[in-house]
């Protein structure tokens, strides 16, 4: 696996390695970028909803990766998780909101209020109650950076442009989620002077999320993700990036 080349991007204070934290990392675009995260030095939580998995992920992809017992949908275990990586880390540099569901495919036509529960409840409701629980630990850092992995199905240019693949896609409950999802990474941006704020698309990438039917490998789909998470300090906020540049709203 080819490992990202951003030595000269992520900062750390004087004498002390760069904490990160990576929710949903125990597989797929999430594992990845907790790798090749690891491979620059940096110290890396890695959010697990089972923690045992965690810990054989953790020790599969070798440096300092921590297993961190995390549901991003409960207040009680994303607590949990601030309260020990503030006890062994002190701060977090940088928050990767990666953990995401698809939810079930239904077509417009026949989608219910209920479909969009539990897609929300993790892709939109997750990155907002991780982010604020953990803002006194970001707080605490030289250069704050929160990643919200986001999706070209979010972009309302991608999804009307026929020209497009994610103008092929029609379903509402997953692409609404990414839409409010980049909402919410434009207004935090606004809100958080000093921080990084920004939302990536990793692309169209073959994980579990999607049955493994996207036309990238996971090294490829990281790559957003780990720009993002590496920019330096002149580097943007509140934009929506992907590996090569930036993405229409």
């Amino acid at each position: 696996m080819d490992t990202e080349n951003t030595s000269a991007s992520h900062p750390t204070p004087t004498g002390a390695t760069t904490v990160a934290l990576v929710t949903g990392a125990t597989r797929g675009i999430g594992g990845e970028t907790a790798r090749r995260l690891a491979a620059l030095g940096w110290t890396v939580w890695l959010g697990a909803r089972d923690l045992a998995v965690g810990r054989t992920v953790a020790a599969e992809l070798g440096g300092d990766v921590r297993a961190l017992s995390l549901d991003v949908t409960r207040d009680d275990s994303v607590a949990d998780a601030a309260t020990t990586v503030a006890a062994e880390s002190g701060r977090l540099d940088v928050l990767v909101n990666n953990a995401g569901i698809s939810g079930e495919l239904v077509a417009p036509p026949e989608t219910l209020p209920d479909h969009f529960l539990d897609v929300f409840g993790v892709n939109v409701l997750g990155p907002v109650r991780t982010t604020h629980t953990f803002l006194p630990l970001l707080r605490a850092a030289d250069q704050p950076r929160v990643v919200m992995v986001s999706s070209g199905l979010g972009s309302f240019a991608r999804t009307t442009d026929p020209g497009t693949v994610e103008s092929q896609f029609a379903s509402i409950t997953y692409p609404a989620s990414k839409a409010a999802l980049n909402m919410v990474t434009s207004q935090y941006a606004r809100s958080l002077p000093g921080f990084q704020v920004n939302a990536v698309d990793p692309g169209y990438t073959a994980t579990d999320l999607n049955g493994h039917q996207g036309e990238q490998t996971v090294e490829e789909g990281a790559r957003s993700v780990v720009r993002a998470a590496t920019l330096t300090a002149d580097g943007p906020t509140g934009q929506f990036l992907d590996a090569l540049g930036t993405v229409p709203w």
